[in-house]
C-alpha cells in the first residue's frame, strides 16, 4: 500500500497514544508474554510508522511483560529449494559458498514485515541464534525465550515457541491471517511429519561453515484452515484497529487445538 493510499483510508492518523488505547481495549495487558505477527500497512497511516507500533506495545506490556516477534531469515537456506523466486542451478554452489553466516546483529528478516524487521534491532531486544527460524524478544523473559534454540528443531519442544507456551503467552495478530501464525509450527510436531535435509551458513567454532541438518518439513499451507476452525470453536478477542482486523489469542489453546488437528490428520493418512 502506498503512503497516499494509507492517508486516504483513515480519518485521523494512528499515534503511540491512540495505539496504546487500542491495544488495551483489545485485551493486551501489562505483564503479558506476547508474540506479535503484524502488517504495518494494514493499520493505515501511523505517525512514526513501525517505531510507534513497537513503542505502544512496549508501553502496554511494560518491562514486567515480554514481547516476541519472529525474525526468520529464509534467505539463509539451500538455494536448491528456493521457489520465490527460483535461481538457476548453476548458481547453487556459488550461493552455498558465499552466503554470509547468520549473525544475530546484522542478518535481516525476510517476509516478516516492517515492524518485526525494526524490532529485531531495537534497544534491549535479544535474538535467538537460529540461521532460519530466529526470534527476537524484549522484556522480562527475553533471555529465557531466545537462549538455546536447537538447530534441528527450530519450532519444536525447546524452541522459543515452546517457551512462550510454558509462559502461557498470547498471540497478537495485527492485520494478518493464520498463515503467518508461527505458533502452529509447534503444533506440527504432534503429527507424524517427514523429515527433510536443510542447510544454512552459520558460524561454528569461530569459522563460517555451510551446515547441513535434518528437520521436519514445516508447512503453513493449512494454517488458515486450522485457524478458521479454532475461531469457530474457541474464545478469542477481535477488534478493528484502523483498517486492520486484530486478534488476541491464547497461544496454548491454539497450539493444543493444532496438535489435535495434526494428530487426527496423521491417523487418517
Amino acid at each position: 500500500m502506498s503512503e497516499m493510499n494509507a492517508v486516504d483510508r483513515v480519518c485521523l492518523p494512528h499515534t503511540i497514544t491512540s495505539l496504546i488505547t487500542d491495544f488495551r481495549d483489545l485485551g493486551v495487558k501489562e505483564g503479558m508474554t506476547l508474540i506479535v505477527h503484524s502488517s504495518l500497512s494494514s493499520l493505515g497511516w501511523v505517525s512514526g510508522g513501525a517505531e510507534a507500533v513497537i513503542r505502544a506495545l512496549m508501553k502496554v506490556v511494560g518491562e514486567s511483560g515480554t514481547i516476541v516477534m519472529p525474525a526468520q531469515s529464509a534467505g539463509n537456506s539451500d538455494p536448491a529449494g528456493w521457489i520465490n523466486p527460483p535461481v538457476p542451478e548453476s548458481w547453487w554452489p556459488i550461493i552455498r559458498e558465499s552466503m554470509p553466516a547468520f549473525c544475530k546483529e546484522t542478518t535481516p528478516t525476510r517476509g516478516m514485515g516492517a515492524i518485526a524487521e525494526l524490532f529485531r534491532s531495537f534497544p534491549g531486544v535479544e535474538r535467538s541464534n537460529h540461521p532460519m527460524y530466529s526470534f527476537a524478544a524484549w522484556g522480562k523473559n527475553r533471555t529465557y525465550i531466545t537462549e538455546s534454540q536447537p538447530l534441528a528443531s527450530g519450532f519444536g519442544e525447546e524452541s522459543p515457541l515452546a517457551k512462550i507456551y510454558q509462559l502461557n503467552g498470547k498471540i497478537l495478530m495485527i492485520g494478518v491471517s493464520h498463515e503467518s501464525n508461527t505458533s502452529l509450527h509447534l503444533s506440527e510436531h504432534a503429527g507424524s511429519k517427514s523429515q527433510v535435509t536443510k542447510s544454512a551458513a552459520i558460524v561454528e567454532e569461530g569459522k563460517r561453515v555451510w551446515k547441513t541438518y535434518r528437520e521436519i518439513d514445516y508447512d503453513s499451507d493449512r494454517f488458515d484452515e486450522i485457524g478458521f476452525n479454532f475461531e469457530s470453536q474457541k474464545d478469542y478477542r477481535v477488534m478493528r484497529i484502523g483498517n486492520a482486523t486484530c486478534k488476541l489469542i491464547d497461544q496454548r489453546s491454539l497450539v493444543d487445538f493444532g496438535q489435535r488437528w495434526f494428530k487426527e490428520k496423521s491417523r487418517k493418512s
